[in-house]
């Protein structure tokens, strides 16, 4: 550990700091707290993690990590290269990276973004990031982004917090930030649906992922990956690219392989925010038995006569099942039932 704080080489200035790193802390209070560091001035950046030194910080501080949270933590710095490279990131942007685990990623972030916040969940990994980044506490920061309105350096919020609980519980405008993390995986393809439907959603978002849920996000229709996910992602983004990464890349090592994808922001949303809820509640009713005619399934919830009408409009066979129903034919059948 020493070993790795030594190659900081960090001390205070008051002027032109590289990174200035800020604490909140929520487990047991809703409200979020921000606090931003005295200016940090860096003087030279770590190299990245090697496997070596992760087992050994781990074990020296009795951290095991669980698979109930996903954790896998990514060590490869061509991979952590490949992501960032793949955000193209700007010093103006602001950064929203879930699950750092020891900080590899977050460190490449702070070098490249304006300002970057942190959510980790896992109470011990915080404490290390805590140390890793030489985090110091001040007066309370009013809101995100502030530093980059006033022209400031690059910035870390670590929030130590449930993602999804925060992200269901709290309001933000995520419009102008990019999403580049490496997905816990027990929560990745939740979270990406959390983020997208939310109606200020990131502009970009890279992220991690196993490969069997980015199949699902680039599927289309008639394809066996083909579902609820597909749609509810590619609604409002498009696949820009992605790229596969081994299980040997990340420790521990997972059961399967996985992959980044980078998912861009669509500039025009497709839908109102009513037709919005209405295409949500008609995909998740036409895919809940996915062997089954969607027609029949839809009346359920519809009168079966505008559904029948629609259907003939939109040149949509009686019998045709939802995974043969295209993201442009759920689109016209949620403006018409609206």
């Amino acid at each position: 550990m020493t070993g790795l704080m030594d190659s900081w080489m960090i001390g205070l200035s008051s002027g032109n700091p590289i990174a200035c790193i800020s604490f909140i802390h929520q487990s047991i209070h809703p409200r979020i707290h921000f606090y931003p560091c005295p200016s940090v001035f860096i003087r030279g950046l770590i190299s990245p993690m090697k496997l070596s030194e992760m087992r050994e910080l781990l074990a020296s501080r009795g951290i095991q990590l669980t698979k109930s949270l996903g954790q896998n933590f990514l060590h490869d710095g061509n991979q952590l290269r490949r992501i960032v490279d793949a955000a193209e990131l700007k010093k103006t942007d602001k950064v929203l990276e879930i699950g750092p685990g020891l900080g590899p990623l977050t460190e490449l972030l702070l070098q490249n973004a304006g300002e970057v916040l942190a959510i980790e969940k896992d109470a011990r990994l915080v404490e290390f990031l805590r140390e890793r980044f030489n985090v110091a506490q001040a007066s309370r920061l009013h809101g995100l982004g502030e530093n980059l309105k006033a022209g400031g350096t690059p910035a870390l919020h670590l929030l130590h917090a449930d993602a999804l609980k925060f992200f269901r519980r709290e309001s933000h405008d995520w419009h102008d930030w990019k999403l580049v993390a490496n997905l816990p995986f027990s929560v990745a393809s939740t979270i990406f649906v959390e983020l997208a439907q939310s109606s200020k959603r990131p502009e970009r978002m890279v992220a991690t992922l196993q490969l069997e849920v980015a199949h699902r996000l680039m599927a289309k229709a008639g394809d066996d990956d083909y579902g609820v996910l597909t749609l509810l992602l590619q609604l409002d983004y498009e696949l820009r690219e992605w790229f596969k990464i081994p299980a040997g890349c990340f420790f521990p090592a997972p059961d399967v392989d996985s992959a980044c994808v980078v998912l861009i922001r669509r500039e025009q949303p497709p839908l109102s925010d009513h037709q919005r809820l209405m295409f949500t509640k008609i995909v998740k009713r036409a895919f809940s038995q996915r062997r089954k005619m969607m027609l029949k399934l839809l009346r359920e919830d519809w009168p079966a006569e505008k559904l029948e009408r629609t259907f003939k409009k939109l040149q949509l066979s009686p019998q045709i099942r939802a995974e043969a129903v295209s993201l442009e034919q759920f689109v016209a059948l949620a403006q018409r039932v609206a």
